[in-house]
């Protein structure tokens, strides 16, 4: 009996399904990872060079710094005048109605010599301009000394403080400059007001051509580096100008056109990079755990958690002032941990983390820190039996990843050398640990997706206070008993083997409650009469056997996980209720026995837990009937019981070893021993003959 058997080998049809989502997996990573110049150095003044020499490739201009650009534009901004073109028909028409207003209403209460003192000053505000409030004031924010104003294609500049707004204007009108002659008063009753009227339009088209000729006169560059020099050193301080070379370098490959070569050449090395990850990935699994790639399930969740996060570096990476330190990528160990295994959880976070290190211009300092944080996620959720262990998990990844990064820091001697140390990415980091408790958020929808059942899960299943195990106690007290018993034996023998001891004690737990239908029907429960005497044989094994079928009735009516039930659907597998059997066969020795009637639906059990709970549940209740507990009794009662089982066929879909059920045998031999172990007798007082 090997550890993987002709059960689990795939069909034509399984070899094409893996082919082509292999095929699609690399088709979609290939797709979306960052190429040329979407992959940024990422560079700071004042902080040393982490990448290799860089040396040019080719001739580029030096782009000046922004500070220097701010300052050439401010100063060229100076002689620009946004142009304004004068409509001198209001001037007109304002100057003609207040005439017409004086002659008409103002004669008889207003002096005569108003009359053209107005007029005057009327045809000299529209003479230097009337514009609206908020040009005016937006050309003062944007410190615009003067403009041009259009007449009739001639242009004429203004000081924009000889400008009016219409409050400006009428304020103009009337000040009082010869208080002898003119007074305010009688100027309020010729209500001027009436009579200011914005008369200069803003030309946006002459102006933003204006504007854009003075951009197109800025100049840019400072120099020029060649082909073949060096730029900067691994090590060396980032200075003002190597990050203005640097800078003009990014700017000058993602201005330029990339040979059909150079695509293709960075194409090539992509694909071949994420097809030998994926193809390790899938020899991984079918070499060590082929049995993950049988379940659908299993399979979705591993992919989906696999290319999640290298997907979102991808679609991130490209931005400015972003951190791949930010993205929670423990989450994939942690729920592979906690839903599959240690070593699965390790090699798919692996292969996520150097799939996402793809899309980085430094990748090392990322791969190593991603790889020991993963590495103290998956050890610290070892033994997980509560949802709360996961918070200590996540404080422990945060301060191993906070720690590995200060080692590098320390290495390049980061902190002795810049005058401003970057803290950025401790933040991220700790971000990245309030992003990561989102596992807790998040393990209990993907338990119900996936339908998968954690450990904590699991140890919570195991509370004897759970209304159905409760009712056990209480309906069926024997049958209660003998399921703990199983579990305390199967559990210790799955510690042995390296299998899910706790899945296999929660299962045993719920193996049975399926006679709490009939509980009076099993022996475990019986204190009187047996209510078999009463019944034919065939009807006995039928009550026996249904006790299967109403376990299950019972686990979908208390919604118990799809793997506990399993449990109880392969207990018994497809043997028979051998005691009515034999009793059948020998009260009626010439009758042809049709077997259906004493055997168990099954299935027969298909994981290593699910035998383990099938060789537990037959000896400890097998062991209750023996006459003595010796060593050589309880020794010859479980390899008789195990070794037919093996002769039945009934592990053949288990992945397990002739070697395991050896083991499984030693250690359920002396736990019964141990269980069972004789007493010494106390004596009694004997009362004195003189008393």
């Amino acid at each position: 009996m090997s550890r993987f058997n002709h059960h689990n080998k795939f069909t034509t049809k399984g070899y094409f399904y893996r082919i082509v989502g292999t095929l699609a997996t690399i088709a979609l990573l290939t797709f979306f990872v960052p190429r040329g110049s979407q992959i940024k150095l990422d560079f700071k003044k004042g902080k040393p060079w982490n990448y290799g020499t860089i040396i040019a490739k080719g001739n580029f201009p030096i782009l000046k710094s922004e500070e220097i650009l701010l300052q050439e534009r401010d100063s060229m901004m100076r002689q620009y005048k946004p142009i304004f073109d004068i409509d001198e028909k209001i001037s007109d028409e304002q100057v003609q109605n207040f005439r017409k207003s004086f002659d008409s209403e103002l004669i008889s209460s207003v002096p005569a010599n108003y009359r053209n003192h107005i007029v005057t000053k009327l045809q000299e505000i529209y003479k230097r301009g009337i514009m609206q409030a908020s040009e005016y004031e937006e050309l003062t924010k944007q410190h615009i000394a003067g403009i041009m104003v259009s007449v009739q294609n001639m242009g004429t500049t203004h000081a924009l403080e000889d400008v009016f707004t219409p409050k400006s204007a009428y304020e103009y009108l009337m000040q009082e400059k010869d208080s002898l002659r003119y007074q305010r008063s009688i100027l309020q009753q010729c209500n001027l007001s009436r009579f200011v009227k914005p008369n200069l339009t803003y030309n946006e088209e002459r102006s933003q051509s204006q504007l854009a000729n003075i951009e197109k006169s800025l100049v840019r560059y400072s120099g020029q580096v060649l082909a073949g020099q060096k730029i900067i050193d691994h090590g060396e301080i980032v200075d003002d100008q190597a990050y203005n070379i640097l800078r003009s370098m990014q700017a000058h490959q993602e201005g330029r056109q990339r040979s059909a070569t150079e695509r293709f050449s960075q194409l090539a090395g992509q694909t071949i990079y994420i097809a030998i990850l994926i193809i390790c990935l899938l020899v991984f699994f079918n070499q060590f755990r082929i049995d993950y790639l049988q379940r659908a399930r299993t399979v979705m969740l591993i992919v989906l958690l696999t290319l999640l996060f290298p997907l979102i570096t991808y679609g991130l990476v490209g931005y400015s002032n972003f951190s791949v330190y930010i993205i929670p990528y423990c989450i994939l160990p942690i729920f592979i941990r906690v839903f599959l295994d240690s070593r699965t959880a390790f090699i798919t976070h692996l292969t996520s983390i150097l799939l996402s290190a793809l899309a980085l211009a430094s990748p090392f300092e990322f791969i190593i820190v991603q790889i020991v944080a993963g590495l103290v996620a998956i050890y610290s959720l070892k033994q997980l039996s509560q949802r709360s262990e996961l918070f200590m998990a996540i404080i422990q990844v945060t301060g191993i990843s906070l720690l590995c990064h200060l080692c590098f820091e320390l290495i390049r001697m980061s902190i002795f050398t810049s005058e401003q140390y970057d803290y950025a990415t401790y933040i991220y980091i700790v971000i990245n640990g309030f992003l990561l408790l989102m596992s807790y958020l998040l393990l209990i929808p993907c338990e119900r997706l996936f339908k998968f059942t954690s450990t904590v899960t699991l140890v919570e299943l195991s509370n004897t206070n759970n209304e159905i195990l409760r009712r056990l106690s209480e309906e069926a007290p024997g049958t209660f008993q003998h399921s703990m018993q199983v579990a305390n034996l199967a559990a210790e023998v799955a510690n042995i083997l390296g299998a899910k001891s706790q899945l296999v004690r929660t299962g045993a737990l719920y193996h049975d409650i399926g006679k709490l239908e009939n509980p009076i029907f099993f022996t475990e429960n019986q204190s009187g009469k047996n209510p078999h005497d009463d019944l034919s044989y065939v009807n006995s094994a039928q009550i026996i056997i249904k006790h299967v079928k109403d376990g299950l009735a019972l686990a979908e009516k208390y919604h118990l996980p799809d793997i506990i039930r399993d449990f109880i659907a392969t207990h018994h597998g497809t043997s028979k209720a051998k005691y009515f059997f034999i009793k059948y066969q020998n009260e009626y020795p010439l009758l042809q026995v049709d077997d259906k009637f004493f055997t168990y639906p099954g299935p027969n059990p298909s994981t290593m837990e699910q035998a383990i709970l099938m060789m537990a549940d037959s000896v400890e209740a097998a062991s209750r009937s023996l006459p003595e507990y010796t060593e050589e009794s309880v020794s010859t009662l479980v390899n008789r019981i195990i070794d037919g089982q093996v002769q039945d066929g009934l592990f053949n879909r288990c992945p397990i070893t002739f070697e395991d059920i050896a083991v499984a045998k030693e250690v359920l031999i002396r736990k019964l021993i141990t269980i069972y172990h004789t007493r010494i007798s106390y004596p009694e007082l004997e009362k004195n003959n003189g008393e």
